[in-house]
């Protein structure tokens, strides 16, 4: 599928900044299941931007404003053509077992995505759930991150503004409730309490497909979030918990990273202003033709 991606972020500040620094992760990734064939960032008070690539291979853009501004805008807007996304055959005929042991021979490239962090804790964290059935040793590997991926689908209500990227994890269990990134935390936790490789991703999704009549998608009013599992052949395979389903077509995938906070779309500093507002629109609309 082709889409047009636009993301655009507006800060308004209630009186001058004096100056700005901000890092953007909003440029979708070319990879194996899709590719970005136009792309354009547009910053306003007009400034240079550089760019580098970061630890987990995400494209950052940074920039800095050295002079008062009442307002800052960025919009970046992409075109992107996605892929269908299967589950391979080697995941469905390898056990949870196997392929631990099969990828503990990638442990330096998988070793962050094993690790606990402030918004993903291990173990302790879930025991509330009980979720000692989940992942066993004997099961198909493909089958047991399938299961997970709807077992959180089915017992997690989706409840926007319910929480906040720095609501613990303890309480997204608590209470059932959350947001994509929330229930991506959670299945990250799982996956690797279990010593299952697994990163966080942020990207964007169609809400509405045009030539059906299936439910709307959740999630697309902004940013979307999802959880990539490592394969034991080498690749990933994207898994969003919030809409139970691969992530496929109608996902773009824009970061990876540990957690939320290696790939939140805008980071950054400002001095001057007292109060800000911030506005966020997201649209990703199907392309036709070449």
């Amino acid at each position: 599928m082709k889409f047009t991606v636009v993301h655009k972020t507006e800060y308004h500040y209630q009186t001058p900044a004096s100056e700005s620094y901000g890092e953007l992760r909003v440029c979708p990734k070319s990879d194996v299941s899709q590719k970005v064939s136009r792309r354009k960032l547009v910053i306003e008070p007009d400034v240079k931007v550089q760019r580098y690539t970061d630890f987990f291979g995400n494209q950052v853009e940074y920039f800095s404003i050295p002079r008062r501004h009442q307002k800052l805008s960025i919009s970046s807007r992409a075109e992107v053509q996605t892929q269908p996304v299967v589950m391979p055959d080697h995941a469905k005929e390898i056990t949870v077992a196997e392929a631990r042991q099969v990828m503990r021979a990638r442990l330096l490239e998988h070793y962050p995505y094993l690790q606990p962090t402030s918004l993903v804790p291990l173990r302790s964290a879930i025991e509330p759930l009980k979720v000692h059935h989940m992942c066993r040793d004997t099961e198909l590997f493909a089958d047991a991150i399938m299961r997970l991926n709807t077992w959180i689908f089915e017992n997690f209500t989706y409840k926007s503004g319910f929480t906040e990227i720095t609501t613990p994890l303890n309480q997204i269990i608590k209470h059932k409730k959350g947001v994509c990134q929330d229930f991506a935390h959670l299945m990250l936790s799982i996956l690797r309490t279990y010593k299952l490789p697994a990163r966080y991703v942020s990207g964007y999704i169609e809400a509405y497909d045009p030539e059906t009549t299936d439910p709307n998608l959740i999630g697309a009013t902004a940013s979307h979030a999802w959880v990539e599992v490592a394969l034991p052949g080498g690749n990933w395979i994207g898994l969003d918990p919030t809409n139970n389903q691969i992530a496929g077509e109608r996902h773009v995938k824009v970061a990876v990273g540990r957690d939320y906070h290696d790939v939140a779309p805008l980071t950054g500093t400002y001095k001057g202003a007292q109060d800000q507002k911030l506005e966020v629109i997201v649209s990703v609309k199907r392309r036709k033709g070449k």
